[in-house]
């Protein structure tokens, strides 16, 4: 993020308002050209999510023209249950357009979007873990150094790394060591296959109790979406129970991004996640996608360590960071 001083008058904070929405994704594309958004993308993750509020989208205006943002966002409807989740808040981007910069509008953004914040009751603030619409997990601190400057300064901690990994699917086919290990797994009585209508049921049980709700609306939204069935691979173990799944297409309808994945707690440890991820590489690689990645996982986690062995390499690391209050 390299930058010039700004002169000239001083760009005005304020809401984000109807007509803003151009001039916020040019100065976005001109400001993060490691992630660009798409005007659909945005739409979807920021202006129809059902926590948005457009007084904690704050923009600088110079003229007309927005020169930077900084979006804040709280619960005012809760992904599942009743959990509103009062004590905390998210900011999931900030950026300033490369002429406007080294005149403190990053830090006079982020300042204003915690001010909103604090002013509706949040005491910890995440930068930028925030289900179902996060746009990054996190900083990509090599590709930001100054945001993440600008960010320590401001009191934010780091909390933990999300890995973001790619493998290339191109001559792709399934180890010999993986089928095998499926016949002994099938011979044991363990069932790999596509879900039928009714183990959706299951299926999005298994994912919201075990996991995470916002893996349960992944599945919903994408299937409701459209999405065929055989982007799944399920496993049924031999009293009947699902087992795991692994899938793509889940996030945005893109056929390359791998997951959501999970292996029941008490199976973990028996190879099915091995198998369910090479089972839906193999299906992915039969509709022709070049590459399969993901977003978010734990380098050094269980999960981290089968992707590696699995040819996944990490191509960023995200800082998830945390400010409390006091």
């Amino acid at each position: 993020m390299s930058a010039t001083a700004a002169t000239g008058p001083r760009p005005v904070l304020r809401p984000f308002r109807p007509g803003d929405g151009p001039s916020l994704l040019a100065a976005w594309a001109r400001s993060t050209p490691d992630d660009p958004i798409s005007a659909a993308r945005f739409r979807t993750l920021i202006l129809l999510d059902p926590n948005f509020d457009a007084e904690g989208l704050r923009v600088a205006d110079l003229g007309g023209q927005v020169v930077g943002a900084a979006y804040a966002v709280r619960r005012r409807t809760p992904p599942a249950g009743g959990d509103l989740e009062p004590a905390d808040g998210w900011i999931l981007f900030f950026f300033v357009d490369p002429p406007h910069r080294r005149a403190g509008l990053g830090r006079r953004l982020l300042t204003d979007a915690l001010d909103w914040l604090r002013g509706q009751g949040r005491t910890r603030i995440g930068f930028a873990p925030y289900t179902p619409n996060y746009v990054l997990p996190g900083l990509d601190r090599a590709a930001y150094p100054e945001a993440d400057r600008l960010l320590t300064a401001l009191g934010f901690r780091v909390r933990y790394e999300a890995a973001a990994m790619d493998r290339s699917l191109i001559g792709y086919r399934v180890p010999d060591e993986v089928r095998r290990h499926q016949q002994a797994l099938a011979a044991r009585g363990f069932g790999f296959g596509t879900p039928s209508d009714d183990d959706l049921v299951d299926l999005v049980s298994l994912a919201a109790e075990e996991f995470t709700p916002d893996w349960a609306r992944a599945i919903r939204r994408c299937l409701t979406g459209g999405a065929p069935l055989d982007r799944i691979v399920i496993a049924r173990a031999p009293d009947g129970r699902l087992a795991g799944w692994a899938m793509h297409g889940a996030y945005d309808g893109t056929a390359e991004r791998f997951g959501p994945f999970g292996v029941r707690p008490e199976l973990r440890g028996t190879g099915l996640g091995k198998v369910l991820l090479h089972l839906t590489l193999e299906r992915m690689r039969a509709l022709g996608v070049h590459g399969a990645w993901f977003l978010w996982t734990g380098e050094a986690s269980p999960a981290g360590h089968l992707y590696r062995r699995s040819g996944f390499t990490t191509t960023r690391t995200f800082a998830v960071l945390e400010w409390e209050a006091g």
